[in-house]
């Protein structure tokens, strides 16, 4: 029997807390899915609730493929008992860890693994990284992040089949209730929230997030997403690398490349 990898967490869950997460993978990876001859995704971690994993496949079924499959993968096997009165026709849970156990050695296009690092060192990132791509298909996405309790404020790292490097990282704000873009931090992935200090790269986008956020106050009356796109088109024009179209702004989102915000050094 292979080694389980990994630690039990709080795992603590609500419903929908992950929908900015899924919707961005909607978005970006359908393509991948829809293209790929075995659509099957991981949702690793899903902690004391398994209702996570049921909404992702609700929604990838719906939205993406109607034969997609998604296991649930946990490491707590109380909770993966727990989860097999939800199991049905391509939905499914089972025992393990970051080293994604699955049938004939099958390779998923998609992990989603949330809220799984938070209780781990810094310098333990890289490798849980590293573990989980290589467990993926040559074009597959490891969707490595966090959120708040309520999915309100959610960020994560796209890292790609075989690296140990992301290739982006997202900001989702509910901008109804957003203060400063700033307040995210303490949602930051665990590669990034010890790194909002001065001299840091994810500091210095924070910072000019937040200025671009105020110096649109005037739009107040408007509402916050308007002066959400206007402060992004700020960045934009101050030569913030900030991808995508205002269509996803206006949702909220924010994506840069990973290179915008890395870290100045590497733990681990």
């Amino acid at each position: 029997m292979a080694r389980v990898i990994g630690d039990i967490t709080r795992g603590t869950t609500n419903p929908n807390r992950l929908r900015r997460m899924d919707r961005w993978i909607l978005f970006a990876v359908c393509p991948t899915i829809r293209a790929t001859p075995d659509p099957l995704i991981v949702d690793l971690g899903y902690g004391q609730s398994p209702i996570t994993t049921l909404e992702l496949f609700d929604r990838l079924v719906k939205h993406v493929r109607p034969d997609c499959e998604v296991v649930g993968i946990e490491i707590d096997p109380e909770r993966v008992t727990q989860a097999q009165s939800l199991v049905k026709a391509g939905l499914s849970f089972r025992f393990g860890g970051f080293e994604v156990p699955l049938d004939s050695n099958r390779k998923p296009i998609v992990i989603r693994a949330a809220n799984v690092l938070r209780q781990y060192d810094e310098s333990q990132v890289r490798q849980s990284w590293a573990t989980m791509t290589s467990r993926l298909a040559p074009d597959g996405f490891l969707v490595e992040g966090t959120c708040d309790e309520i999915g309100r404020r959610s960020t994560w790292v796209s890292v790609r089949a075989g690296h140990d490097v992301p290739e982006s990282l997202t900001l989702s704000f509910h901008v109804g209730s957003l203060e400063m873009p700033s307040d995210i931090a303490p949602r930051l992935p665990k590669a990034l929230i010890h790194r909002n200090v001065p001299g840091e790269k994810i500091y210095d986008f924070l910072h000019e997030f937040d200025r671009a956020w105020l110096s649109h106050a005037n739009l107040i009356p408007f509402g916050a997403r308007q002066r959400f796109v206007a402060a992004i088109e700020t960045m934009v024009a101050r030569g913030v690398p900030i991808r995508d179209t205002k269509a996803r702004w206006r949702l909220g989102e924010v994506t840069v490349p990973w290179e915008t915000v890395s870290p100045t050094s590497y733990l681990g």
